[in-house]
């Protein structure tokens, strides 16, 4: 009895064409009988691995007795599923049944739940037969259904073509299934494997906590998936605000990466940023020095920590162009004046922002805070009659 539909595997389920095999002799030929060879089925070119004269492995004659038929039609059957795969199967879907709409009046085809119900298998997997067949014949891969009739052995495309047009997964067929297939295939990895590991995320979750490497392209991707993702974006900046440790890890790569962009930005621009927000050429000595630490940072690997890297770079460069200021007259002078009015701009924002509506309306005056503001008052006309005798004299 030839295998049926459901007693074949679910990624490469093929149902071989299976020709009629004559009855054995009622008697045994007085000579021995070499071993008989399948034949061909219409359309299909003959298999030359069960020709002894061609196989490329070393051959043992068969006993010198008739091959039971059970043998030769097994033989039959593998040759055509080693030249077809899966397209084998999927002509018995096409010829049999009858596509959607189409009246079962005056057709021998049948509907594809009758002729799964026939194949004991599942009305699903004939289906994912039937839209390879179809998909493959708007192609012009293969016929139309409406010129198929059952029984019919028709030219089928080689076996490596199967899996372009047939996915075992029924996810496969949906907008998401689409997608995880077209990014299987930018990857150039088989979709069956990707759409698998989107079926069962448990195993992925624990593929991640148990292997590195897992977890490493877990992150990788997420991070690829993130740049164009704006709510995965959110979601993740969410999470790792919300857990204590992650939110200090953060906070220290974030201090170690702009401490690396500092370095970065004196050694590849040729710029340098002042303690007062001045933005200066460095010097070529400072340029230099920059460049060597970044060059030990750059060859750090991944898996080694940057953050006392940047910060001996950080610092180093920041000495550096303190020292710079301190030795140019005009320079030291125009950085000053840059921090002082950074000061007063800082203090000018402080004053403005007191409500003192609100302290006088709820009464919350205290003898403290008038004299706060005494003292204050104080020093800023200390500082202006400073400010105006050096005006002066200047």
């Amino acid at each position: 009895m030839s295998p049926t539909l459901s007693e074949t595997p679910a990624e490469t389920a093929a149902e071989p064409v299976v020709a009629p095999v004559p009855a054995p002799a009622a008697e045994p030929p007085a000579e021995p009988v070499a071993e008989p060879v399948a034949e061909p089925v219409a359309g299909l070119a003959p298999d030359l691995s069960l020709d002894p004269a061609l196989d490329g492995g070393e051959w043992v004659e068969p006993a010198a007795q008739d091959v039971a038929e059970a043998v030769v039609r097994d033989a039959r059957d593998f040759g055509v599923y080693a030249r077809t795969g899966g397209w084998a199967f999927a002509l018995k879907v096409a010829r049999s049944v009858r596509p959607g709409g189409q009246p079962a009046e005056g057709s021998p085809k049948v509907s594809a739940k009758a002729f799964a119900e026939l194949a004991g298998c599942s009305a699903e997997r004939v289906m994912r037969y039937y839209k390879a067949w179809d998909t493959a014949a708007d192609d012009g891969l293969v016929p139309q259904f409406e010129a198929l009739v059952p029984g019919e052995d028709v030219e089928l495309p080689e076996a490596d073509v199967w899996l372009s047009y047939y996915s075992s997964r029924s996810s496969a067929t949906s907008v998401r299934g689409h997608a995880i297939t077209a990014a299987a295939e930018a990857e150039g990895i088989k979709a069956t494997k990707a759409l698998e590991v989107a079926e069962n995320p448990t195993a992925l979750r624990a593929a991640i906590l148990a292997d590195p490497g897992t977890a490493e392209a877990a992150r990788d991707a997420l991070l690829d998936r993130m740049k164009e993702d704006t709510a995965l974006q959110t979601e993740m900046a969410r999470a790792i605000a919300r857990t204590g440790e992650l939110k200090k890890a953060v906070a220290q790569e974030a201090k170690a990466a702009d401490r690396i962009e500092f370095v970065r930005q004196v050694a590849e621009g040729g710029q340098v940023r002042t303690p007062a927000g001045q933005t200066l050429d460095a010097p070529p000595e400072l340029r230099a020095e920059a460049e060597r630490h970044l060059s030990l940072i750059d060859e750090l690997d991944d898996s080694e920590e940057a953050g006392e890297w940047a910060g001996e770079a950080y610092d180093t460069v920041k000495s550096l162009v303190a020292k710079a200021v301190e030795e140019d007259p005009a320079l030291r002078v125009q950085e000053r004046r840059a921090k002082f009015y950074n000061s007063l701009q800082k203090a000018t924002k402080v004053f403005e922002e007191l409500t003192l509506d609100e302290v006088l309306e709820e009464d919350v005056v205290e003898a403290d805070m008038v004299q706060r503001l005494e003292a204050l008052q104080e020093a800023i006309g200390a500082c202006i009659n400073a400010l105006r005798k050096a005006t002066d004299a200047s």
